[in-house]
């Protein structure tokens, strides 16, 4: 029970931080924040991510390229040029690294406009702090397993931001239905939407990518949008009005 609790809680808390800061924040701007909230979401999210740190700015750079050229070759993870999601998952990688790196050529129109912390980068981005995290998670099982089968729901903890990734990217343009005739194939795909925090109304997020509730229809509930009314009346946050934003 313990092991399902603490699997539960880092998924959930880790796409917190990847679908709030990261999305809604770092890539599209849906809102501001103080300096201290800034820093302290950028070290929440390294800090849930753990093994499967994303950077910041590459990951900002890669959402907008995937707007900006969605479904088409030039877009970074879209599945429509791929059999099966591992090899959309390593291309992706590809394209990340050699931004992160800097041997992929940026567009100067993607690169701007998102948090940066080299401090904070060089130590999560470090084999020092993945191999720490994915030590912790193995303790944690060592001490708290039952069933020598729950070992194999480590995985999951050590890859968990592209796990993500992946199943956003890959149902999210493949399955499910369409409010909007967007060019691109995005799709809401509700039906396992309780697994990613609002992330899978992609159809409707690729056709307002400035609006911060990614729900558009009265049966559909985006359950991250709350959270960032909450946080905006508690003065966290200030969401920014969409008409100022740009998609």
């Amino acid at each position: 029970m313990v092991i399902f609790v603490f699997l539960i809680a880092h998924w959930y808390l880790s796409l917190f931080g990847q679908t709030f800061y990261l999305h809604r924040y770092a890539a599209h701007k849906m809102f501001t924040m103080s300096p201290f909230w800034e820093k302290f979401w950028y070290i929440f999210t390294w800090v849930l991510q753990g093994s499967s740190y994303l950077n910041a700015r590459a990951y900002a750079i890669l959402h907008r390229m995937h707007h900006a050229y969605s479904d088409t070759e030039k877009d970074p993870h879209t599945p429509h040029f791929f059999k099966e999601v591992f090899s959309m998952m390593w291309h992706t990688r590809k394209v990340y690294n050699g931004v992160l790196h800097g041997t992929f050529k940026v567009e100067e129109r993607f690169d701007k406009n998102f948090p940066v912390y080299p401090v904070i980068d060089k130590i999560a981005d470090s084999w020092f702090s993945r191999l720490f995290f994915a030590g912790l998670y193995i303790w944690f099982y060592v001490v708290f397993a039952t069933e020598w089968w729950m070992f194999l729901l480590l995985p999951i903890h050590f890859l968990m931001g592209p796990i993500q990734g992946a199943v956003v990217n890959w149902a999210g343009h493949k399955y499910g239905y369409r409010n909007f005739p967007e060019k691109d194939h995005s799709k809401n795909t509700l039906i396992i939407d309780f697994l990613m925090l609002g992330e899978l109304f992609q159809n409707n997020h690729h056709h307002a990518g400035a609006r911060p509730n990614f729900a558009a229809k009265w049966w559909e509930f985006d359950p991250v949008y709350p959270i960032m009314k909450l946080f905006n009346a508690l003065g966290i946050i200030k969401l920014i009005p969409i008409k100022s934003t740009n998609k």
